[in-house]
């Protein structure tokens, strides 16, 4: 167990959840963006709080432990610690845009059970920590899901086979580059939800089940044509890119750039595209910037990679 009072240093990974066909089951982290914190643990009294939050950023976030997605994470993680007299102290800064789609919620989450596991001597495995980040994606969207945060936890890319019990399943992959878009718009998870169909035709659910089942044969197999022919969703993506301009035509573009394929990123705005080397990503890069800049639309780029390594602890300090 880290000493009391000692801050430790924490950098928590943006996530690209569905991967397009693999709604709610599929995610990968990557290296850039990524969300720091700061975190140390204090002897509590009675009549303290057990959660202190302590915002870094500009985006205004609630601070009260129920309403703040680390908070909400930490709060599950201490009912089922056998110690009532500690606190936890977090200081967040977001480097991820709530409501981005590429798991700034996630990330806050995950950093913060991450970061108090390790204080408390690494006590708790991984799945126990996905289950306690859970509850932060409640907050964020309504619903308890782990496609962002298995992958923000384990590193890599992750399958979640199964909720409820929660298994989790790390999947290899080869190199892949990673375009990310974020055109400046929000769109909240919570109204990306509500307006999926709650029915999908047995066709359309058989074509997307060879298409998950193709994905991850490709990622095994390191089959970038497999992977490239895979990404395809047909039951969510038609329904959420009405919400984000110009998808269409930029996936189009981006694809006619040597991109294997991609989507909407998480619930969106942002868009990913995988590619099998930093030069096609460079010029899936400069199709978007083009074509948003074309409709006066600000945004923000990333090439980047996948994140193998997930959550990570940086330094212990005074």
């Amino acid at each position: 167990m880290v000493p009391s009072n000692q801050w430790i240093k924490i950098k928590a990974p943006a996530t690209v959840a569905n991967m397009v066909c693999g709604f709610d089951i599929l995610g990968f982290a990557v290296n850039d963006p990524y969300d720091e914190m700061e975190m140390r643990w204090v002897a509590r009294t009675e009549q303290e709080p057990s959660i202190v939050i302590i915002n870094l950023d500009e985006y205004n976030l609630p601070t009260e432990p129920e309403k703040n997605v680390a908070g909400a994470a930490l709060l599950a993680l201490l009912e089922e610690y056998d110690k009532t007299n500690i606190k936890f102290e977090v200081k967040i800064n977001k480097r991820i845009k709530p409501g981005s789609g590429v798991g700034s919620s996630a990330a806050s989450s995950a950093g913060a059970v991450v970061g108090a596991n390790y204080l408390l001597g690494n006590i708790f495995s991984k799945d126990d920590l996905v289950r306690f980040a859970m509850n932060g994606e409640k907050v964020a969207s309504g619903v308890k899901h782990a496609d962002n945060i298995a992958p923000c936890i384990f590193g890599g890319v992750t399958l979640v086979r199964s909720i409820f019990p929660l298994e989790i399943v790390t999947l290899p992959s080869p190199e892949l580059f990673v375009t990310i878009v974020h055109p400046q718009i929000e769109v909240r998870t919570a109204d990306a939800r509500s307006i999926l169909r709650q029915k999908v035709l047995l066709k359309d659910a058989i074509k997307q089940w060879g298409n998950i089942a193709g994905l991850v044969a490709g990622l095994m197999k390191s089959d970038y044509d497999l992977i490239g022919r895979s990404l395809e969703d047909v039951i969510i993506e038609p329904v959420r890119s009405i919400l984000i301009p110009g998808f269409d035509a930029l996936k189009l573009s981006c694809k006619q750039a040597g991109a294997l394929g991609g989507g909407i990123s998480g619930s969106g705005p942002s868009i990913f595209m995988l590619s099998k080397t930093d030069e096609i990503a460079k010029a899936v890069e400069k199709e978007m910037h083009e074509l948003y800049a074309g409709m006066n639309l600000p945004h923000h780029t990333y090439v980047t990679t996948i994140n193998q390594k997930g959550v990570e602890i940086l330094a212990d300090f005074i």
